[in-house]
Formats: C-alpha cells, structure tokens, sequence
C-alpha cells in the first residue's frame, strides 16, 4: 500500500466510528438478530449514553493518528517542521475535519436512517432529521 494513501484511510474511517451507536442497531435487525424494538432501544440507549462521547474521542484519536501518519510521511516530523509549514497544517487538518464532519452526517443521519426505517425501526422515521416519512 501506498504511504502517502494510507493514513487518510484511519481519518475518514472514524468518520464512520463515530456512529456505532446507531450501526448495530441496524445490523441486528438486518440480519435477523434482533426484533425491532430492541434495535431501537439499543439505538436510543447508546445515542443517549456516555458511550456516544466515548466515540468521539476515539474518532477524534483516530484522526489525529492518521493526521499524525501523513505528516510524518510528508516530512513534517518536528515542531520547527510545523512552524515553517504551518499554513499547509492548518489547511490539511481542517480539510480533514470538515470531510470527517461531512461523511458522518451523511452516513449516521441519511443512509443509516433510511437502512433503520427500511428494515423496520419506525421510531427513527418519528425523530427523523428529514422527511424520511415521504419515502416510506
């Protein structure tokens, strides 16, 4: 694998971290593990947890190793490395974390509500960011 392409992969991958409070849920009832109305207390009793906060701080780890990673690659290894690149820093981490903010909305708040509504978890249409309800 390509250095300069493999810690983007721990960055936007705790996009995706971020929202196992709501993932399981859907896998669950996907595949038949679970009834509907335990995915969907599991759901809010994770989402309404200290667990949601553990999650974010481990995507926030995992951005930071990754951010950490590719400047390393890119030859930013100390401080005084950082000072004289400083704009090209600031860009890229904050390039990273809007992405990482973007995909997370995405994914959490449209495709896992569309999967939860879909294979039956109805308590999501109600609490519903957008009108989930004009599809299903």
């Amino acid at each position: 694998m390509d250095e300069r392409k493999g810690p983007w992969g721990w960055i936007y991958s705790s996009a995706l971290l971020a929202s196992m409070c709501c993932l399981p849920s859907v896998v669950l009832v996907m595949f038949g593990l679970a009834s509907v109305s335990y995915a969907a207390a599991l759901s809010n009793s994770l989402y309404w947890s200290a667990f949601r906060w553990w999650l974010y701080l481990a995507t926030f780890l995992f951005m930071s190793y990754g951010l950490y990673r590719f400047f390393r690659t890119e030859g930013i290894c100390t401080l005084d490395d950082v000072k004289r690149e400083r704009k090209r820093v600031i860009n890229t981490s904050v390039f990273s974390f809007t992405v990482l903010i973007i995909i997370y909305l995405i994914w959490n708040y449209v495709i896992l509500e569309l999967l939860g509504v879909a294979f039956g978890i109805d308590e999501w249409k109600e609490t519903a960011v957008w009108p989930v309800s004009l599809l299903f």
